[in-house]
This record gives C-alpha cells, sequence and structure tokens, in this order.
C-alpha cells in the first residue's frame, strides 16, 4: 500500500511518514502488522474526542440512514446543522450568534476575511509574522511566513503584518483596516500565547479604528485549552470567530461565526456572497453536533487542566528547554530542530505518535484526543523521555 500512496496520491512533502494505518479506537492508531501506536497528535488536533468515539459514530450512522447530502448550503433547513449552530450560538458570547458552516478551516478563513470586508466597506486585512490561517489564496496571503509563500504570489493585495504580542505594532490598525485576523495561540509560530492583556489591546483599537477582530479558534477551539474556545480565557470577545479541526470530531468541517447584522450581508448586494455546496452537510453537521454535546454535556473540560499539569510535571528532561501553550495544545521545545527529529523518529518506533509544528522547528507537537487517560499520558511520557536518553548516549 505505500508504494501506491507514493505513486498515485498526492504528497505533500517530499517525505511522509508513511505509516499503513489498519484502523484507529480510543487513544491508539493500529498499523497494518497491528503494531499499535499511542496517539500524541490526534490528527493535528482534529479529533477531539479520539479515535471512534460511540457518540459521534452514532450521530453519523444515524444521520446515514435518514439522508447525506440533498442541497447546496443555505436552501433547505436540515436538522443537523440546525440543531448544531443553535448550540454553538448558546455557547458563545453575544453577538456571535449566527454560523456559516464550510468544509475546512482554510475555507472558513477565506469567508472570514471576506465579511470583514463586507462590512467596512475598507480593503485593508492585517495579520501576523508567522501566522497560519490555512493554505488557499486569501489564507497564503494573511499567511505570516514569505518562505511558504513566494512561490505563489501574487497573492490577495492590501495585506501588512505585525508581531505577536508587540503593542506597538497595533497602530497600524486604521480607519483604512476592514479586520485584523490573529490566531488566537499562535500555532506554526510555536504555540505562543498572548501576553500582557494583548488580545484586549487588539480589541480596543479595532473597536476605535472601526475594523473587524477576527480571531482563529482552528486549534485553540472545542476544549483543546480547557475552555470551549481559546479565546475564552483572555476574556475579549471577537466580531469573527473561525473554527475547524477539532469541531467535527475528525470529520472534515469548518466554521465563521459572526452577529447576525454582520452575517446577514453575505446574503445580498450581492447575493450569495458566499456559496459552498457541501458546507453544512448533515453527516458531518451531526458528528459536529454530537462533538460539541460531548464537550458541553460531560466534564471533559474540567479534566484538561489536571491533564496539562501532568505533561509540564513528567517532560523534565536536559533536551527539553520550555513546554509551551496551553491545556492539550502543547510544545516540547528542544535546542535544535535535529534533536526534535530524532525524538519524532525514535518515537514513533517505540509506538508514539509525535508530529511537528509548520514553522518553529524545535518543536515537538503535543496534542492528543481530550479523551486521553491520566495512565496514557504517563505512558507516552516516558516513551518521550527515553527516547531522549538514547540521544543524549548517542544510540
Amino acid at each position: 500500500m505505500k508504494s501506491e500512496f507514493l505513486k498515485y496520491q498526492a504528497q505533500t512533502s517530499p517525505y511522509p511518514l508513511g505509516m499503513e494505518v489498519s484502523h484507529a479506537v480510543g487513544s491508539y492508531i493500529y498499523d497494518t502488522n497491528n503494531k499499535k501506536y499511542l496517539d500524541f497528535v490526534a490528527g493535528v488536533s482534529a479529533c477531539t474526542l479520539g479515535h471512534q468515539h460511540p457518540r459521534v459514530n452514532n450521530a453519523i450512522k444515524n444521520q446515514l440512514d435518514k439522508y447525506s447530502h440533498v442541497m447546496v448550503y443555505g436552501e433547505y433547513s436540515q436538522s443537523p446543522a440546525v440543531a448544531y449552530c443553535k448550540l454553538l450560538a448558546e455557547h458563545l458570547p453575544y453577538p456571535l450568534e449566527k454560523t456559516y458552516l464550510v468544509n475546512s478551516g482554510t475555507e472558513a478563513t477565506e469567508g472570514a476575511l471576506k465579511l470583514a470586508r463586507r462590512v467596512t466597506g475598507r480593503s485593508q486585512l492585517i495579520s501576523c509574522h508567522n501566522a497560519y490561517h490555512g493554505n488557499t489564496m486569501g489564507s497564503l496571503s494573511v499567511m505570516g511566513f514569505e518562505e511558504r509563500k513566494r512561490i505563489f504570489r501574487p497573492l490577495v493585495p492590501d495585506v501588512d503584518f505585525i508581531t505577536f504580542n508587540n503593542e506597538a505594532d497595533l497602530q497600524k490598525i486604521t480607519t483604512k483596516t476592514a479586520g485584523i485576523i490573529l490566531e488566537t495561540i499562535q500555532g506554526g509560530a510555536g504555540f505562543i500565547q498572548p501576553h500582557n492583556d494583548f488580545l484586549k489591546k487588539v480589541r480596543a483599537r479595532c473597536t476605535e479604528m472601526g475594523a473587524l477582530m477576527i480571531l482563529d479558534e482552528i486549534q485553540p477551539g472545542f476544549g483543546r485549552t480547557g475552555k470551549l474556545f481559546g479565546f475564552q480565557n483572555y476574556d475579549v470577545v471577537p466580531d469573527i470567530v473561525v473554527m475547524g479541526k477539532g469541531m467535527g470530531g475528525g470529520m472534515p468541517v469548518g466554521a465563521f461565526t459572526a452577529s447576525s447584522a454582520h452575517m446577514d450581508l453575505l446574503s445580498d448586494n450581492p447575493k450569495l456572497g458566499h456559496i459552498t455546496t457541501f458546507g453544512g452537510h448533515p453527516v458531518i453537521a451531526a458528528a459536529c453536533l454530537a462533538t460539541l454535546q460531548e464537550l458541553t454535556e460531560t466534564n471533559l473540560l474540567s479534566t484538561i487542566s489536571e491533564k496539562e499539569k501532568l505533561f509540564r510535571s513528567l517532560l523534565v528532561h536536559p533536551l527539553i528547554q520550555e513546554i509551551r501553550g496551553e491545556g492539550l495544545m502543547l510544545a516540547a521545545m528542544t535546542n535544535g530542530i535535529e534533536i526534535t527529529n530524532q525524538v519524532i523518529f525514535k518515537c514513533q518506533e517505540k509506538g508514539l505518535i509525535l508530529f511537528w509544528l509548520l514553522f518553529e522547528g524545535c518543536a515537538i507537537r503535543i496534542t492528543p484526543p481530550l479523551t486521553i487517560s491520566l495512565e496514557e499520558i504517563s505512558e507516552g511520557c516516558k516513551i518521550i523521555l527515553e527516547a531522549m536518553d538514547e540521544i543524549m548516549a548517542g544510540k
């Protein structure tokens, strides 16, 4: 299967890991030799409730027995999508009450950028250096990493960049600015958190200048930081929230949420201001609803802090410089890219899945399913420490 994977399926890099997957259950993925791997990555923060979660699986199966795709987005009232958007609104602060369901995080970013321009009538967009918001052309335009986008220029014009946590840069937000898009916690840059009320200061500047504040919750959202959304840790309310990854329990989905007054502008002048065939797909929406119900009706979110503390207490080693991030969105920082590579490869050999971050080569991604047990955390951390001991010993 691996040779056909390389021959027929387009790749994202010259050296994919290439594990031949057989099945996955709970916190484990199994290869075709039935070797099991403890999953500390969760599909890059997408498998919020682990693999084959009964509530999500049952919701998908039940919806398949009723109907699947029946109409392009926004024309028919379909109960999974309606119920999901209603429940989401109940758990978001006012005025974030109307949600546009799309197919991925990058499409949600595209919709949010369009909405900012539609609401304000302005063109300028602001993002952050080392930001990542997706990989389609609009999202690529607000990516703050020139090496990854140079070859695809020209991109969307009138985009400027600031440095995350740099208050002086907020003066770049002016009456010409349609919106500023920020990751609540910078992901690809190394799980960098906002400091010194930075997000509050962005909010205040946007309000003063009449610009929209867009928060990208594609990674921090849906419980990963211990709150349903990462911005709830920082006492701010954005104008638009961008979502994806963990919202579907492993199913492909994205969304952006804003006030009704703002979102309604996409439906007229012009009509079809944003349109998608498969957005709000009933089977996907059913998975989203089940995931959100599990997060809001159980005590799962209250366990995240204890799990974070356990990771931090166990991952103490001379090769680990610091642990960045919050909740179960963590990055173990080594003092070199080669060390990070060795740890990730050695751990996979030992049955533990780790991964990289997009731009920060020293970071080891640790984003397990939120449902991971304390015993599984201890098991995985033991493997990491063993791998690091071997690296120090030159093995």
